[in-house]
């Protein structure tokens, strides 16, 4: 006889949930979502489309560097592919899907990598509904650097950037 755990406990275990293993992306990922959405929101009510520029009523943060605007963007991170919003929603749900499907060799039950795919995920969910509803992505924070203005962006922008970011770091940093 042995005095290891039986079979019969063994199975009355309680599994954890998907949810549970997964609890740090989904977090992330409905955070970054739901704040892209809201603040998208804020800038619809409180801005006309397009607005860009002090002149055209813009809300000034810090004069000559950060201002709120509302401007659309059909294209991918630095409007690259410009006028594919289609093709590019499209690439948004297959890029979900692959997240999906490789979810274990991407390491996604660690922890780090939920962060980084929480930020990724709530990024590309919160550009693909803009996407769908729009036919365009919803921009507004806009930054200036002396003469040179970076291209406006959102918090699912922040989101996807970060998260990339994290993760390729944390890829590089593991291979010393």
């Amino acid at each position: 006889m042995s005095e290891g755990v039986s079979d019969e406990a063994k199975s009355a275990t309680p599994k954890p949930s998907r949810f549970n293993k997964y609890r740090w992306f989904w977090l992330l990922a409905i955070l970054i979502y739901f704040s892209d959405q809201l603040s998208k929101y804020w800038i619809a009510s409180k801005l006309t489309y397009p607005t860009y520029g002090e002149q055209a009523g813009a809300i000034v943060i810090i004069r000559g560097f950060m201002n709120l605007v509302h401007v659309g963007n059909t294209g991918a991170a630095w409007s690259m592919f410009y006028g594919n919003s289609a093709a590019l929603a499209l690439l948004a749900l297959l890029a979900l899907a692959a997240i999906f499907v490789w979810r274990n060799a991407i390491g996604l039950k660690a922890i780090y990598t939920q962060l980084c795919f929480g930020l990724l995920c709530g990024g590309i969910l919160g550009n693909l509904t803009d996407r769908i509803l729009h036919g365009h992505v919803v921009d507004f924070i806009d930054l200036h650097f002396g003469t040179y203005i970076y291209p406006t962006f959102n918090i699912a922008d922040s989101g996807i950037c970060v998260g990339v970011f994290l993760y390729l770091f944390e890829s590089f940093k593991s291979q010393d």
